[in-house]
């Protein structure tokens, strides 16, 4: 029996990224082994001015930085895209 074991992201977006998104939260479905990288390529592959927003964006995996080579885990994540905001 095969197994095919997926990470439920969980996206908020915010301000700018929210704006590019169209929408301020979606829910996607990616397969286990995948990296916050390749949410960020699913996220932008339709849309090429989200796909700009999000590569100024911080990201954060279960509310902590993540780089785009961090691991997603199986099963749920909570992945908040952070536009670079002005100001202090």
């Amino acid at each position: 029996m095969t197994t095919n074991a997926t990470t439920t992201c969980s996206v908020r977006f915010y301000a700018g990224a929210a704006e590019a998104a169209g929408t301020d939260r979606t829910v996607v479905t990616v397969p286990s082994g995948g990296t916050v990288g390749d949410l960020v390529t699913r996220l932008g592959a339709d849309d090429q001015r989200l796909a700009q927003v999000l590569s100024v964006c911080t990201l954060l995996l279960d509310g902590q930085t993540a780089a785009t080579d961090a691991a997603l885990p199986t099963g749920v994540a909570a992945v908040d895209v952070l536009p670079p905001f002005a100001g202090g």
